[in-house]
């Protein structure tokens, strides 16, 4: 597998203690220390160990929002991500328009993989992977906590109400809630 993209989204720092605005409009943002969703950063983890053990050659990281989303690449970069990549935005986005954005990266750059963390810790909404999948009419493997490459395939363990399944997917694909 040539490359692995891995999305990474810019949210409140999950050590911070969340202020609302007075109006009840939102969450007050200025001053406030940003980060890495959790789940992407360890989507990220994920694709640099898959590219540790030779199975892909490069990962890229990406991220949708405004410049300031640039502090999220370079962390990304410091955790060894080969190249990144920022679509640039001040619009508040919806999952479905990111998912739009996102398969529009994918057939620019044709990923064998792309891993998205299971869920934002902001919003909560567990879609963009599912429909990414959707759009680029492509498997997907979502609650995944263990994902193993082998050539064209990947074989995911992920987590279900009754407990682990097992299935196989054919790649390119897209994979979400890694857990090493």
């Amino acid at each position: 597998m040539q490359r692995l993209l891995v999305c990474l989204k810019r949210v409140v720092d999950y050590n911070v203690r969340v202020r609302l605005k007075p109006d009840g409009s939102g969450v007050i943002l200025d001053g406030v220390k940003m980060s890495i969703n959790p789940f992407d950063e360890i989507a990220l983890e994920e694709a640099l160990r898959i590219k540790e053990r030779g199975q892909a050659e490069e990962v890229v990281v990406v991220s949708l929002g405004t410049p300031e989303s640039q502090q999220q690449l370079r962390t990304g970069l410091a955790m060894g991500a080969d190249r990144a990549i920022l679509i640039e935005t001040a619009d508040e986005l919806s999952p479905l328009t990111i998912a739009r954005a996102l398969r529009a990266l994918v057939e620019r750059e044709k990923p064998g993989l792309v891993l998205l963390g299971k869920q934002a810790i902001d919003a909560d909404n567990n879609q963009t992977a599912q429909m990414l999948a959707a759009l680029w009419e492509r498997p997907q493997a979502t609650f995944v906590s263990e994902l193993t490459i082998d050539g064209d395939s990947a074989k995911a363990v992920r987590e279900v109400d009754t407990g682990l399944e097992v299935i196989e997917i054919e790649l390119p694909a897209v994979s979400a809630a890694i857990c090493g």
